[in-house]
């Protein structure tokens, strides 16, 4: 049934969600208002990056090579997935016990040194504890848990089975 999805192929729709997410993180952003955080920023830069691996293993890597961008889309996906699952732990504190909220990205990269601008991206800030967009129930951050699982368990397959033509026979 799936014989005619190759790693390749694969690797093509990884980066085709990706970027696709991203486009929806930007329509959000741009059009319907939604001002991203800290850890929204550092998410969409891990769908940037899978989708970066991803489409150069698509259009040029050997079998051999795709196995090693599979394992690097694997790492980054749960990367992505533990900034995902930071932001909705963030998200299920009770108010008082959020982090402080901080200045906006923008004035922070002209005041504060990189590694307390890293620190605060990663950790999250009292404005990534708001859920400002729900879906069936479930918020921003959990949509991106699920396309991180989704895209790292795909590249587990692909790495363990790259030496097969087809992913399915």
């Amino acid at each position: 049934m799936f014989a005619f999805l190759s790693a390749r192929r694969f690797h093509g729709l990884v980066a085709f969600a990706a970027f696709a997410l991203l486009a929806v993180a930007f329509y959000m952003e741009y059009q319907m208002g939604l001002e991203p955080c800290p850890l929204c920023m550092l998410q969409r830069i891990v769908f940037f990056s899978v989708g970066v691996v991803s489409l150069v293993s698509a259009l040029t890597a050997s079998e051999k090579a795709r196995r090693v961008f599979a394992w690097i889309v694997a790492v980054l996906s749960f990367a992505g997935a533990a900034l995902a699952i930071r932001h909705l732990y963030l998200q299920n504190l009770p108010t008082d016990e959020l982090p402080a909220c901080l200045p906006g990205l923008s004035y922070m990269f002209e005041v504060f040194p990189w590694q307390e601008i890293m620190q605060a991206m990663v950790m999250g800030t009292g404005e990534c504890g708001d859920v400002v967009w729900t879906f069936l129930g479930i918020s921003i951050p959990g949509w991106t848990l699920v396309a991180f699982v989704g895209m790292a368990i795909i590249n587990i397959v692909i790495a363990l089975r790259a030496n097969q033509k087809n992913l399915f026979k």
